[in-house]
């Protein structure tokens, strides 16, 4: 099985090839996010995360707090079941996923998607772990994690993928978590982190897996 990495590195490569003026704009996007640290008001490591209390696909309420109480959680954020990455990401998690249960940890993935019958069917929400909407962008702020995404982006996502954000997050169009995941031992406190406003690139399971055992 090829690591994460891999997997997305060969995604942007085949982007290159195929659309090679639009990964220029890509680039220089989050070039430019990255000079305004974009993401850098991110929780740090030290810091205790803050509660959030959000529906699951059939819209039951599932508290961070009620999830700490069984051991650590990881909380990843991550843009919709619409983006390429994001479901690279959560297929290479859900193979480690009896790795992270092992180490009595609890597996959490956020995005602004409105819950419904349509969320319900999509894969990521046929995986094993616990799938969160946070349609208003409030945890991901509480977090530092939101992103206004530039309308370069939007236009992209509205014309050549025919997304109707508006829509899909219940009326959040243009906000999106940067892709984040947090590890939080069962204090709440964040003991590992990775933010990365590049949406193309994401933590690598394996350490995240890595950062668990410490905490055991």
């Amino acid at each position: 099985m090829k690591k994460l990495k891999e997997q997305t590195d060969a995604k942007i490569e085949a982007g290159r090839l195929a659309k090679p003026e639009f990964m220029k704009g890509v680039d220089d996007i989050i070039n430019k996010a990255k000079t305004f640290l974009e993401g850098s008001n991110a929780i740090k490591i030290g810091q205790k995360a803050p509660n959030f209390e959000l529906p699951n696909p059939k819209g039951q309420l599932i508290s961070l707090e009620t999830l700490l109480s069984t051991g650590p959680v990881v909380v990843t954020f991550y843009r919709g079941d619409w983006c390429p990455y994001c479901n690279l990401q959560l297929r290479a998690l859900q193979i480690k996923l009896d790795d992270i249960h092992s180490l009595g940890a609890t597996l959490v993935a956020i995005s602004p998607q409105v819950p419904d019958g349509s969320m319900t069917e999509s894969e990521i929400n046929n995986m094993d772990f616990i799938v969160l909407s946070d349609q208003d962008a409030k945890v991901s702020s509480q977090y530092g994690v939101s992103w206004n995404v530039p309308e370069f982006l939007m236009d992209h996502m509205r014309v050549d993928r025919n997304l109707d954000l508006d829509k899909i997050n219940n009326g959040n169009g243009s906000i999106l978590p940067i892709p984040a995941t947090f590890i939080l031992n069962p204090d709440g406190v964040v003991t590992w982190n990775y933010v990365n406003v590049d949406y193309r690139t994401r933590a690598e399971p394996d350490d995240i897996i890595e950062a668990l055992q410490q905490i055991s």
